[in-house]
C-alpha cells in the first residue's frame, strides 16, 4: 500500500481522533449503528479513556501527543496568561509547546509521518512527512501546511479545505449542519489520498465535527435536557452525523493493512450544559472583586472596569472556570499578601465547593489547585481551576447580568459542556472485544511508540496499552 516504507519492522500506527467523542453514545447508545466501529471495538481493546484536567481540546490533544500533563506543557486552557499582570490571556500555538509529541519523536526515528488537524499544530512545523494544521489557523490564506508547497496539493483535493466551521454557537441551525457535513467530507478525503499516495509510518487525524454538532445541537438529542422537545426537528442531528462519520472511518480504515495498529481516541467527552454560573458576579458577591462601577450592559471583563487596588481575585469564562488571585509583589497594584496567599485561596476552595443552585442545592463543584494536580507547573497557571456542577455547568466570565445564573453560554448558543472520560479503541486484531478500565489519554503517546518499536522517553507519564 505504501512504497518504499523505512520502517523494517513494517509495523504502523494510525491514530483516528474525534474531537470531543463520548463514551456513553459510542459505546452505551449507538455502536449497534455504528458498524465500522463496531467492528473495531468487537475485535480490539476499548473503553473510557480519563482526559486531562482541564478537559478541553488545548491541552487535552497535546497531552495525549506527548504524554505530559498540562503543568509540564505549561498550557491551561485555549488561553493563557503570558505575564503577572491585568492584561489578559493569549491564544496557544504550535511555537508554545515544551514537550516532544509523538510525530516528532516518529520523525527523529526516520519513520514517515501524516499529521492532519491535530490541534496546536498551528503553524505548522517540520515533520519527515507532512503536517496540515489545525482549527485554530486563522483562515485558510495563511500557511497551514508543512512543506508549505503542501497547501495546493491540500487545496486541489478537498476542492478548497476547511480548517473549521464559520461559527457553531448560532441559532441559525441550518449553515452548521452543511458546513460540519462538508468539513469533515473534505478532510478524510485528503486523508484517504494521502494515506494511497504518501509514504507513511505514522498518521494521525483529528476530526473536530463531533464537538461543533454537539455544542450546537445537544439540547435537541438529550431527553433530560430542560429545553427538549420529543420529535424535535433536529433531534437526529448528531445521530446522523456519527452513522455518517462511521462510514468515513470505515472507508479510511478499509486502506490500511494487517501491519497497522489502529486507534479510535477522543480528547473528552459531552455532557448536558445546565447553564452559567457567572464567575465574576460570585466574585462580586462575596466581596472578592470590585469593579470602578457596575455595568448597565453585559460586557467582557477587562483590566478598565476593575478597581485593582480592591480586588482580591478575578475569573475567566469558558467550559470550566479560572480564577487568578491579585497577589502583592506578583501582581502590580496586588492586595493579597503572599503570607496570606494558602489562606485565601483556601478559603476560595471552600466556598466554591459549597455553591448551591437557585433551590440551595449543593452542585458538586471541584475547585482544583494546580499544584495539587500536576507534577509542576510551567509558565503562570491559575491559581484555581473550577469544575462548576462536576462539569455541568459553564464558567461566565462577564458581568451586568444582575445575577450569579446565567441561562446559556454568554459567547452565544450553546447546549453542551466538556465531560471529563472520552473513548479509546485499539486494535491491531489480536483481542476480541475486551473491555479496559484505568485508561488515560498520556496512555496513547507510549502505546504508539511501543507498538512501532521505539524506545518510549522516560519522562512519558502514561502506561503501554497492550
Amino acid at each position: 500500500m505504501t512504497p518504499g516504507n523505512l520502517n523494517i519492522s513494517g509495523r504502523k500506527v494510525a491514530v483516528i481522533g474525534i474531537d470531543c467523542a463520548p463514551p456513553e453514545l459510542i459505546f452505551d447508545k449507538w455502536l449497534d449503528k455504528l458498524p465500522n466501529i463496531k467492528k473495531v471495538v468487537n475485535s480490539g481493546i476499548y473503553g473510557k479513556l480519563k482526559s486531562s484536567i482541564p478537559a478541553i481540546t488545548c491541552p487535552a490533544w497535546t497531552s495525549m501527543a506527548t504524554s505530559a500533563n498540562p503543568g509540564r506543557l505549561g498550557i491551561y486552557g485555549f488561553r493563557n496568561r503570558a505575564a503577572h499582570n491585568y492584561e489578559g490571556l493569549q491564544f496557544v500555538n504550535s511555537g508554545m509547546l515544551r514537550e516532544e509529541p509523538v510525530w516528532n519523536i516518529v520523525s527523529r526515528h526516520n519513520r514517515k509521518v501524516i499529521v492532519i488537524g491535530v490541534p496546536q499544530t498551528y503553524p505548522p512545523t517540520p515533520v519527515n512527512g507532512c503536517m496540515i494544521s489545525c482549527f485554530l489557523t486563522p483562515d485558510t490564506s495563511h500557511e497551514y501546511t508543512y512543506p508549505p508547497a503542501l497547501k495546493r496539493e491540500v487545496e486541489r483535493i478537498a476542492e478548497g479545505y476547511m480548517l473549521d466551521v464559520s461559527s457553531f454557537r448560532t441559532d441559525d441551525k441550518e449553515p452548521v449542519i452543511r458546513e460540519v457535513y462538508e468539513m469533515t467530507r473534505k478532510r478524510f478525503k485528503v486523508a484517504r489520498n494521502f494515506i494511497n499516495h504518501k509514504e507513511w509510518d505514522f498518521f494521525m487525524m483529528v476530526e473536530m465535527g463531533a464537538d461543533r454538532l454537539h455544542h450546537a445541537f445537544w439540547r435537541f438529542l438529550d431527553e433530560t435536557h430542560p429545553q427538549y422537545r420529543p420529535g424535535n426537528k433536529y433531534e437526529n442531528v448528531i445521530f446522523d452525523y456519527y452513522r455518517y462519520l462511521d462510514k468515513e472511518i470505515g472507508d479510511l480504515i478499509a486502506l490500511f493493512d494487517d501491519n497497522t495498529l489502529l486507534l479510535i481516541v477522543s480528547d473528552h467527552g459531552a455532557i448536558q450544559m445546565k447553564g452559567g454560573i457567572c464567575i465574576n458576579e460570585w466574585l462580586i458577591y462575596n466581596g472578592y472583586l470590585k469593579l470602578k462601577s457596575y455595568p448597565s450592559d453585559v460586557v467582557q471583563i477587562n483590566k478598565e472596569i476593575i478597581d485593582w487596588e480592591k480586588t482580591t481575585a478575578w475569573g475567566e469564562g469558558g467550559y470550566y472556570g479560572r480564577l487568578f488571585m491579585n497577589v502583592k509583589g506578583r501582581e502590580p497594584l496586588g492586595v493579597v499578601a503572599k503570607q496570606n496567599y494558602e489562606f485565601v485561596r483556601n478559603e476560595l476552595v471552600r466556598k466554591l465547593e459549597d455553591m448551591r443552585d437557585e433551590n440551595g442545592k449543593l452542585i458538586n463543584t471541584k475547585a482544583y489547585k494546580p499544584q495539587d494536580i500536576y507534577t509542576v507547573c510551567n509558565n503562570i497557571p491559575p491559581d484555581l481551576i473550577v469544575y462548576y456542577g462536576d462539569l455541568a455547568w459553564r464558567s461566565i466570565g462577564s458581568v451586568g447580568h444582575g445575577t450569579l445564573w446565567a441561562k446559556e453560554n454568554d459567547l452565544g448558543s450553546d447546549y453542551a459542556n466538556h465531560s471529563q472520560y472520552g473513548v479509546f479503541i485499539r486494535n491491531d486484531g489480536t483481542r476480541k472485544g475486551e473491555k479496559r478500565d484505568g485508561l488515560h489519554l498520556m496512555d496513547v503517546a507510549p502505546t504508539i511508540l511501543d507498538y512501532m518499536g521505539i524506545d518510549v522517553p522516560l519522562n512519558m507519564e502514561g502506561k503501554v496499552v497492550k
